[in-house]
């Protein structure tokens, strides 16, 4: 199982379009798409588990394909740091 880290997303992406845009790749086990709290607004990035193989036909697929006006960044999610991501002060 792999998880793909997809990024530059409109902000009018629903679920249902995120999955679907996924689903035409393999099958979607698990999706998460980032929302802003105040607005409900997709945030420009979410994430989707798929097979290994399957993720990665989706991943060479997706990769810089136009949605509305955007250019997808889509690759294999890498690990966080030791700080979470988060940059030092």
């Amino acid at each position: 199982m792999l998880r793909i880290y997809a990024g530059n997303l409109p902000a009018d992406l629903t679920e249902k379009e995120f999955t679907e845009l996924f689903a035409q790749h393999g099958r979607v086990r698990s999706m998460d798409l980032v929302r802003d709290i105040f607005s409900g607004r997709c945030r420009g990035f979410g994430f989707i588990e798929m097979e290994g193989h399957e993720a990665r036909a989706a991943i060479s697929a997706l990769n810089g394909f136009t949605l509305r006006g955007n250019s997808l960044r889509v690759n294999e999610e890498r690990p966080r740091g030791r700080n979470g991501g988060r940059r030092h002060r």
